[in-house]
């Protein structure tokens, strides 16, 4: 039984008890929590119900507990169930209620552990957004392996998703980006505040190249003020596309890519601008406007438009956001980096400017991501070969591969700076996590490709009750996952599926040293052999299921 089951089972035994006046209390019931005990040795399932209840309920929590436990008994699943502390059920299943939960597994095969908890919400993920100005650096990466593996989440439990990339084309980075790569062009020192790197030369000499043979015009040999113009068209168009085929070979694909740009040409911005001021929360101070932010929890009111007519960048934000809720998101979530900490009480504010919320699974959500650092022979890696000056995704998955990359970025919470050892994850070892977790993968196929020699096969002579208590051990792990990934979701956290699946390889490797699905020499193939192949190949979809939610490949072979 799966803890949705075990959920269900009590929710209707208080709604029974509840029917035949057993149980009074008013109002809906409240959230049933089942969950594993933190020691195994007291049961597969808890719950603290019974303490939740028993003051609507009139009663003390541990005889509401006994109340429910004497209803559970009564189900052939359940094998016992205790009453620890003050009302506390501890409950254990019968094994060959826990053994179905292998064909559970392989019946729903790669839609286990998804839900609808979602179903009819849609949400606008932001993630990357790098500026168009250089290549993607290794911040830039986490948030395509967070975002990334999020988006996949939140579509597992029934979201409607729209990934989403703004496109900073607007402002003076572009000024500076134009200018590096005439400077390149003309043989000139690159500008104090401009960008360097070998990327530089080489998307300069591109668009050298192709203004010659589409436009038969040479920028290198007319006026700075033209040929700037050109290197700003074509070479930001050059950066982008390059960025975008760097996500794509990373797994991280993008429904929208958004131009800042077209806020500002389409009057986007003008028209947020009246919607505030005929909600009252715009003013005219110094020639300037205002939002009157503080109104919301900022700490300070911001301005608009400055006192010179220039948008100030906020405008643009403002604009962006109403555009994203425009377009039916329902939840607008931003993924920005850790020098945007101090951006979230006013963007936070904005939002409950046009009258809605903001937080966790509001309208408006800001997750920060903290830095990620790079260490090999334990020492700090801190130059590209083609930026200069940051370390790029590129670098990154050259030095490891994009699943390593991807996994090692996401297995911690977005909140904690991260150090990746590039030796360690780099290496074919039980230390290196994403090996661990796929070389579990890999085993569960090689387990399977031997069964078929020994003519082990999955039957319907599935008998569940034969399965021993290693087997049972893994398959209470393997039930986790469909709440695992609904927490994942809520919580908007993707590492929760790579530390499962830690587990879940544990847990997969010491049951792989306990049960046997071939026969040894001597032996004959039984029901448990043929059982235990169900339980081999529930683990291995489970741990399919929870990589291809990271974007990571589940090798059959290692």
């Amino acid at each position: 039984m799966k803890p949705e089951d075990v959920n269900a089972l009590i929710s209707n035994i208080l709604e029974e008890l509840r029917k035949q006046q057993t149980l009074v209390f008013d109002g809906d019931l409240p959230t049933i929590k089942v969950e594993r005990p933190r020691q195994r040795e007291h049961g597969d399932w808890a719950s603290n119900i019974a303490m939740q209840l028993a003051k609507r309920a009139s009663m003390k929590p541990h005889d509401l507990a006994e109340l429910i436990a004497q209803e559970l008994r009564k189900n052939s699943a359940i094998d016992s169930v205790d009453i620890a502390g003050p009302g506390f059920l501890n409950i254990r299943l019968a094994v060959g209620a826990t053994g179905e939960l292998a064909k559970t597994i392989i019946d729903e095969g790669d839609a286990y552990g998804t839900s609808q908890i979602y179903k009819d919400v849609c949400v606008n993920l932001e993630y990357v957004s790098a500026n168009p100005t250089g290549p993607i650096h290794i911040g830039g990466a986490r948030w395509a392996a967070v975002g990334d593996s999020l988006a996949r989440i939140l579509s597992a439990v029934g979201a409607t998703v729209v990934r989403e990339y703004y496109f900073n084309d607007h402002g003076g980075q572009i000024d500076r980006f134009s200018a590096s790569l005439l400077a390149k062009a003309k043989n000139r020192p690159v500008p104090e505040d401009g960008y360097g790197g070998t990327y530089i030369d080489d998307i300069a000499q591109q668009v050298v190249e192709d203004s010659i043979k589409e436009d038969d015009v040479d920028p290198r040999t007319i006026d700075d003020a033209q040929a700037q113009e050109i290197f700003r068209f074509r070479g930001v168009q050059l950066m982008f596309d390059e960025i975008k085929q760097s996500l794509h070979e990373f797994r991280s694909e993008f429904d929208v890519y958004f131009h800042e740009q077209s806020l500002h040409e389409s009057g986007a911005v003008a028209k947020a601008i009246d919607i505030l001021r005929a909600r009252g929360v715009i003013e005219e101070k110094d020639g300037a406007l205002w939002l009157m932010s503080t109104r919301y929890g900022d700490d300070k009111d911001r301005v608009i438009i400055k006192s010179d007519g220039q948008a100030a960048y906020f405008a643009g934000d403002i604009a962006y956001y109403l555009d994203k809720r425009g377009r039916k998101a329902d939840q607008c979530v931003y993924m920005l980096g850790a020098d945007h900490h101090g951006y979230v009480g006013r963007m936070y504010a904005m939002a409950r400017a046009f009258g809605d919320t903001a937080g966790t699974g509001e309208n408006m959500e800001i997750l920060i991501g903290q830095l990620v650092n790079l260490v090999r022979d334990g020492k700090p890696v801190r130059m590209s070969k083609r930026a200069g000056t940051v370390v790029t995704m590129e670098d990154l998955v050259e030095l490891v591969g994009v699943d390593a990359a991807r996994y090692s970025l996401v297995r911690s919470s977005v909140n904690s700076s991260v150090d990746l050892d590039l030796d360690l994850i780099s290496s074919r070892t039980n230390d290196n996590p994403v090996y661990y977790v796929q070389y579990a993968h890999a085993r569960t196929c090689s387990v399977d490709r031997n069964a078929q020699q020994y003519n082990v096969c999955r039957t319907d002579a599935f008998t569940p009750e034969l399965l021993e208590e290693a087997d049972v051990h893994l398959l209470g792990v393997l039930a986790k996952f469909p709440e695992i990934v609904s927490s994942a979701a809520r919580l908007r956290e993707p590492h929760r599926i790579a530390r499962f699946l830690e587990e879940v390889a544990g847990a997969y490797h010491a049951w792989y040293g306990k049960a046997r699905v071939t026969p040894r020499a001597d032996e004959e193939v039984t029901d448990l052999h043929r059982t235990r192949l169900w339980v081999n190949d529930a683990a291995g979809q489970v741990l399919r299921n929870g990589l291809e939610l990271l974007g990571v490949q589940a090798p059959e072979r290692m």
